[in-house]
């Protein structure tokens, strides 16, 4: 049973798929103080600012044995804001954000998180992988995962996919298990 429900972390549902209005939208990585994520994404939500943060679900055992579930943000401190800067400014006043960092590459940033997403809603155990090392690229051919491209690492005997996002130098990743995968050009 989960201590909380899980909350809100993508407004619009949309975001990730077809970025909304208005044009002059950018997107910001916000980085928030000390376990602020939520707080700030509920605020977000609130204001009707469009946002992400991957939320994933982790397991753990309690001193006295019992199981818990926990739902805790994939990048610690990260959220992803997608606005003007009215919308920035209103994230600002939130007062949760430590800075505030302008993405340059804002298509690349919007399809690794909409493939770190894929990956989460798969059900599949999730792990965070800091600092990406190079390995071989490949692409998914078949599965629920198909057409995403990360790189295929080994750990503790199991294969794993590595979806990275290049912005933060961090990515997820999944177990590979009977998925198709072709090396990339």
């Amino acid at each position: 049973m989960p201590i909380l429900d899980q909350e809100i972390n993508l407004y619009p549902a949309d975001l990730l798929t077809a970025c909304p209005e208005p044009s002059d939208a950018k997107w910001w990585a916000l980085y928030t103080m000390s376990r602020q994520e939520k707080q700030l994404m509920r605020m977000l939500a609130a204001q009707e600012v469009p946002f992400y943060s991957p939320i994933i679900e982790k397991k753990y055992r309690s001193p006295a044995g019992r199981q818990r579930t926990s739902f805790v943000p994939l990048f610690a401190n990260y959220v992803f804001l997608y606005g003007n800067e009215e919308a920035r400014h209103l994230a600002l006043t939130t007062n949760t954000i430590s800075r505030c960092l302008e993405v340059e590459d804002g298509d690349s940033l919007r399809c690794d998180l909409l493939q770190i997403e894929t990956l989460i809603t798969l059900g599949e155990p999730v792990s965070i992988e800091s600092r990406l090392q190079p390995g071989t690229k490949v692409r998914v051919k078949s599965g629920p995962m198909k057409g995403a491209s990360g790189t295929v690492f080994q750990r503790k005997g199991v294969d794993r996919l590595v979806i990275s996002v290049n912005f933060l130098q961090q990515g997820a990743s999944v177990e590979l298990n009977d998925w198709e995968v072709e090396v990339c050009d």
